[in-house]
């Protein structure tokens, strides 16, 4: 566990952000992870007992605005965040979630083309691709 708080303490002093206890847990929590989670699963894996929701909303919005988090999907009006680490500033990686248990699988193996707009006056900044359909245990 010391290796994740070296390494989310880190990529905070990276970021140019103070290395508050709140913050590392949450970077912690993203990089054990290793897949992209709404504010709640954040919350409950933090415990909830010590960070209020407001709190974590908070410290993801700062995580955000630096670049050292990112929005990888919405899903039914919830955000799920994850490291930004794996991605660039015009692209991130694919992610593909279980239409039947629901789970959220990154997909870095995967490079594709960045899309150009068939339309004219369209400029496309950055592209997102989320896939849906059965991951193995749902099979």
């Amino acid at each position: 566990m010391a290796d994740l708080d070296i390494k989310a303490a880190e990529m905070l002093k990276v970021a140019n952000l103070y290395r508050t206890k709140h913050r590392v847990t949450i970077v912690k929590v993203l990089l054990k992870a290793g897949r992209p989670l709404s504010q709640e699963q954040i919350a409950h894996r933090c415990g909830k007992k010590h960070f209020d929701k407001v709190t974590i909303y908070r410290i993801i919005e700062t995580l955000v605005k630096v670049g050292l988090v990112h929005k990888a999907y919405v899903d039914k009006r919830a955000s799920h965040f994850e490291l930004a680490h794996h991605c660039t500033d015009r692209q991130c990686h694919p992610h593909f979630t279980c239409t039947s248990c629901g789970s959220t699988h990154c997909l870095m193996e995967i490079s594709l083309p960045m899309a150009e707009s068939p339309h004219k006056g369209f400029i496309i900044k950055r592209q997102k691709v989320h896939l849906e359909g059965l991951c193995p245990d749902c099979v």
